[in-house]
């Protein structure tokens, strides 16, 4: 199978920029897995994972939070608004934060734009809570922050 260039951008920096066999993305409409020969695709990126193979090493999983893939002959780009890991999300601490975000969406007092933010940082917490249970079982440990 042919190699192509993956990179993975969020605002903060360049979180990976290495050669590919695979990868596969949470689209808006769906999951994507993307070959060396796939056509030229630009799509917005859900909330969800990113899985990355290369020859010969163990898979790349990580934690995607929004953003966009361009597909282009010989390279994928992945501009992420946040990414991590799925070793280092601490599934406590996720738990954690996903009970005081539902707590903060009961509270009646919260604006719209308040509400838009804690039901923002709920979907952040159910995505990193389903992902790493998801993987646990394959024997990736979680990282404590």
């Amino acid at each position: 199978m042919k190699d192509f260039t993956l990179k993975i951008v969020t605002p903060e920096k360049v979180v990976l920029t290495d050669k590919v066999s695979q990868v596969s993305v949470t689209s808006s409409t769906g999951q994507i897995t993307i070959l060396s020969n796939h056509v030229p695709l630009v799509s917005q990126l859900a909330a969800g994972e990113i899985v990355v193979k290369q020859q010969g090493k163990e898979e790349n999983l990580m934690a995607v939070f929004g953003g966009f893939v361009e597909v282009v002959p010989g390279q994928v780009i992945i501009l992420a608004d946040r990414v991590e890991n799925v070793a280092e999300i601490d599934e406590d601490r996720a738990e954690e934060a996903r009970k005081r975000a539902e707590d903060a969406l009961q509270d009646k007092k919260v604006d719209s734009a308040e509400f838009a933010a804690l039901t923002a940082n709920l979907e952040k917490e159910m995505n990193r809570l389903r992902i790493v249970r998801k993987y646990k079982h394959k024997g990736i440990r979680t990282g404590k922050h």
